[in-house]
This record gives structure tokens, C-alpha cells and sequence, in this order.
């Protein structure tokens, strides 16, 4: 076996022929979108190079010269340093199914990170945020995967274990049926919420970017801070943020509560892009973005994606979530033709254990579980799990 390191035409191309090789008979599969893949790795676009961030990536061939699998391997400033050893990531990992590929595989990420001066690594995750290209699928391998969320074949578990992979956290994505009447308590935290304290729910419609952007960050700010490693969101940061969704935001499905005009809590969703990108086999290129405008046109998604929830802290444990879900469920099930039928509620970790306990309150039903594993290159160090969010 030989690693190629990606840096001319032909080892990206040989980069993105892996995962068509990997799933050829996957019917389910829906491929990442190139263009979003060569982001993370361009530093004119990934800020995290300009913050001192390195990545690596290699495609594998076996020794009669066939494409076997590939990897990247990253040291993200931000995170690298904040766990009891550096920790680097690796991500974009597709093999064969034969330990011993997967494991020159590793070794090579491992080896590369070694040399960065890290003694573990997190697997297999994105060289950026958490919201795309993180975890490795665990249990439900018969749906199409979302928009930006990692998808496996069912024997890859196995290689990340057999190899020394630990469980850093579990991450569970709920449904819910968009049609289905919301619980009577939420409906009397509706009424409630609405009469007696004059919280005020509606969705993004006429909102500008600018409106949404200041009041996101509002809520997120107030919501998270104070968690370990918080970072406050920047006016910059939240404006860029919200304009990188206008393409494919749908203002309906944008919910916020304010009291006394003031935002306390929001609700974003956008509409489930794959069951647009499904008919463009991973290429936005031209063809790909005339598809993508017919489909958006024809709102093509029936199933909508809910990416956060945000509840200022004053406002927590009072059954704004759920009257959010109630306008919602409202909004959806008015028209004839219903809007949406479906929702599907991005990855929460087991560290989160409020934010899960939200999601089964809402009548959520977790459909699918990943893991986000850590191997530690000192074999004798305790092994510790993701904290718990207080």
C-alpha cells in the first residue's frame, strides 16, 4: 500500500473518485458537494489557515495500483489546545472494508498529527465547524443522509475501534412528523406565553438579513455564554452566518420569540438541501446549479431541517421551545398542500443532555446515531469523555 499526498489535479480527482468507488451500489447514499468538500481545504475561504490551522490529505492506492481509500488529517487552532493533551482531527476518511488499510489509513494521520507536536486525534471530524462533515454513522444505514452530514457504509464502526478508537460522545438526529398535532402542553404554553406574558412568536418573513443576523446573534450570545470555551458571536460573524444561508433560506421555516420586542429565543430551520442535491452527484457546477434553481423553484423538499434552537437564559425551562413548535406545526398544516411533512432535527450530543431532553418533549424520535471518536497516541493515559453541559 502507498499514501499519495493531494496537491495537483490529479490526486484531488483521484480524492473525490473515493467515495463513488466506496459506495457505487449505496442507493442511499447522497454524495458531499465537491465545491463545499474543497472549501475546508482552501485557504482563501477556510480562515482557520490565516489562524495558524494546518491540514493534510492523502488518497491510498493498494500495491496493484487501485484507489483504496483517503484522509485528511488538521491541527485547528482554536481546539487543538483545549482538551488535558493536543488533540488534532481527522476527517474525510473512506476505506475499503480490510483493517489493515483502514489502519495505514490512520497511521498515517496519526504520524502526520504526531509530527505537529499533538498526542491525539478526533475522528473522523470537519477542519471547521461541527454543522457539516462530523461523526461517523453508527445505527440507521437505510435513509439517505442530510444536507452536510457525514454518511458510512455499516462496517466502518469497526475500523475506527478495531483500530483504538474510543467513544468521544454520541450524536442522535431526531424526526418528527411535520403534520403531526403538537402535545396539548405545548399548546397551553402557547396560550400561555402569548396572553399572559406577552411573548410575541413569528416566523422571519419580511425580516432583512440584517434584522435576522443582529437577532440571532442576540439570542446566541445571551444563550451560550457562559458555557466553557465560549466564544460572544461578532456582528460580523452572525452577518455572515445568515448571508451564507440566503441561497437556500426559506423565511417561513425561520421562527423568533420576542417579549417587549426584545428577541428571547429562535428556531432555525432550512429546507432538506439533499432531496434537491440528490440529482446533481456531488457537482454544483453549472449544470449542477440549474438543477438546484428548478428544484428550489418547485420546492422540490418536502422535509424541513432544524439546524438550532436558542433560549436567552431568563427564558429557559418556560416552554418557549415548544410554543415555537406549535407556531410552527400551525404554520405548516394552514395550506392546503402542506408546506412541509417532515423534520428532521440536526445531531445533539450526549453531552447536551438538556437540548435532547427538548427534542423528546417536542415528540421527537431519534432515527439515527453517530460517534465522534478520540484516539490517544500515549496508550497508557486515561481516556476521558466529552464533559456534560451544565
Amino acid at each position: 500500500m502507498r499514501a499519495v499526498k493531494v496537491e495537483d489535479k490529479s490526486t484531488l480527482k483521484a480524492f473525490h473518485q473515493v467515495p463513488a468507488l466506496i459506495y457505487a451500489d449505496d442507493e442511499n447514499y447522497i454524495p458531499h458537494l465537491r465545491q463545499d468538500v474543497d472549501k475546508v481545504f482552501d485557504p482563501e475561504k477556510n480562515k482557520l489557515y490565516r489562524e495558524g490551522g494546518k491540514a493534510e490529505r492523502w488518497v491510498f492506492y493498494n500495491d496493484e495500483g487501485a484507489l483504496i481509500g483517503r484522509v485528511a488529517a488538521f491541527v485547528n487552532p482554536r481546539t487543538a489546545h483545549e482538551n488535558d493533551q493536543p488533540t488534532g482531527g481527522m476527517g474525510f476518511f473512506e476505506c475499503i472494508d480490510d483493517q489493515e488499510a483502514a489502519d495505514y489509513i490512520f497511521d498515517t494521520a496519526k504520524k502526520h498529527l504526531g509530527e505537529q507536536g499533538m498526542e491525539a486525534m478526533d475522528g473522523p471530524i470537519n477542519f471547521g465547524e461541527r454543522n457539516q462533515f462530523w461523526g461517523c454513522l453508527t445505527k440507521n444505514f437505510t435513509a439517505p443522509n442530510s444536507y452536510g452530514m457525514n454518511y458510512n457504509p455499516p462496517y466502518y464502526p469497526k475500523l475506527f475501534t478495531n483500530y483504538g478508537f474510543k467513544t468521544y460522545f454520541k450524536q442522535f438526529l431526531y424526526f418528527r412528523d411535520a403534520l403531526m398535532p403538537v402535545q396539548p402542553i405545548f399548546i397551553r404554553k402557547y396560550t400561555s406565553l402569548t396572553r399572559d406574558h406577552k411573548v410575541d412568536i413569528r416566523d422571519a418573513q419580511g425580516f432583512s438579513t440584517e434584522r435576522i443576523a443582529r437577532d440571532f446573534r442576540t439570542v446566541y450570545n445571551d444563550a451560550w455564554g457562559g458555557h466553557a470555551n465560549f466564544r460572544e458571536m461578532t456582528e460580523s460573524a452572525a452577518m455572515k452566518i445568515i448571508k451564507s444561508m440566503e441561497p437556500v433560506i426559506d423565511k417561513r421555516i425561520v421562527v423568533f420569540a420576542y417579549h417587549e420586542g426584545e428577541p428571547i429565543a429562535f428556531y432555525i430551520n432550512i429546507p432538506e438541501l439533499n432531496e434537491i442535491f440528490c440529482y446533481v452527484n456531488g457537482n454544483l457546477n453549472w449544470i449542477g446549479k440549474l438543477k438546484f434553481l428548478y428544484h428550489k423553484w418547485r420546492r422540490t423538499p418536502k422535509t424541513l431541517v432544524g439546524i438550532v434552537f436558542g433560549v436567552t437564559k431568563k427564558w429557559q425551562g418556560k416552554g418557549v421551545e415548544g410554543a415555537m413548535i406549535k407556531f410552527m406545526g400551525d404554520a405548516i398544516q394552514k395550506p392546503k398542500k402542506p408546506m412541509y411533512t417532515k423534520t428532521v432535527l440536526q445531531w445533539i450530543g450526549d453531552f447536551n443532555p438538556k437540548m435532547l431532553k427538548v427534542c423528546e418533549n417536542l415528540g421527537g424520535e431519534k432515527y439515527r446515531e453517530m460517534e465522534t471518536y478520540r484516539y490517544l497516541f500515549d496508550r497508557t493515559k486515561e481516556f476521558k469523555r466529552h464533559p456534560i453541559l451544565e
